[in-house]
C-alpha cells in the first residue's frame, strides 16, 4: 500500500473556532494541517480531530500564532 502522507512540510495549520457563550471569547483548537497541490490550485487536508459542536473551521498560514487572532473573530 502507497504511504498516503504528503512529503513536504504543510503550509497551513487547520482550526475549530467555536466561541464561548459565557465569555464571548473564541476558543481555537489545532485539528490538523495541509498541504498546497502541485498546480497551486488545491490543498490536501489531513484533520486528527473532526468538530461536531458547530465550531468554523479555519485554515490559516503556518507563520501566524493562534494567540495573535483568539481575540478577533474568524472569517
Amino acid at each position: 500500500m502507497a504511504n498516503s502522507k504528503p512529503k513536504n512540510r504543510p503550509t497551513h495549520r487547520i482550526y475549530a473556532v467555536a466561541k464561548s457563550s459565557e465569555t464571548e471569547k473564541a476558543q481555537w483548537r489545532e485539528i490538523g494541517a495541509a498541504w498546497p497541490h502541485k498546480d497551486g490550485k488545491g490543498f490536501n487536508l489531513k484533520l486528527d480531530l473532526v468538530p461536531l459542536n458547530g465550531a468554523e473551521i479555519v485554515i490559516r498560514t503556518i507563520d501566524e500564532k493562534p494567540a495573535d487572532h483568539a481575540e478577533g473573530g474568524a472569517a
